[in-house]
């Protein structure tokens, strides 16, 4: 029973620190996003990695503040971003609720940003600027 207990113990072990192996360099990315002006709310932010970053197993997200601040995180790996070029989509409800639908798929948004070695901080995106296809 003992030597039963010391394998399923290693066999954990290797599990655990497998899995941080695959672990990216995350860097912070957090800030505002408005509509024409006032802060958009009730809603949350996704990024859309591009096939060429070097991760690419996640969508970054966050959740909208009452101020429209936000702060991404990758799932399981916690806050921040990996380096590399995205593409911006909101929630559908928030999308249709300003009426630009098309930034609720990453295949029809037109928002973009890079997310450099050193992150983003305090980052002000005003949507209402943008074109949608």
């Amino acid at each position: 029973m003992l030597n039963y207990k010391i394998l399923i113990t290693i066999q954990i072990i290797f599990f655990i620190t497998g899995c941080n192996q695959d672990k990216p360099k995350l860097v912070k990315v957090n800030g505002k996003i408005t509509f024409k002006g006032q802060p958009l709310t009730a809603g949350s932010i996704t990024f859309h990695p591009a096939s060429t970053n070097t991760f690419t197993k996640d969508n970054p997200s966050s959740i909208l503040q009452e101020d429209g601040s936000f702060n991404m995180k990758t799932f399981p790996y916690g806050e921040g971003v990996s380096p590399g070029e995205y593409k911006i989509t909101l929630a559908p409800q928030l999308a249709s609720r300003i009426s630009l639908p098309n930034l609720a798929y990453p295949e029809k948004t037109n928002a973009k940003i890079t997310v450099s070695e050193t992150g983003l901080e305090n980052f002000i995106l005003d949507i209402g600027t943008l074109k949608t296809k």
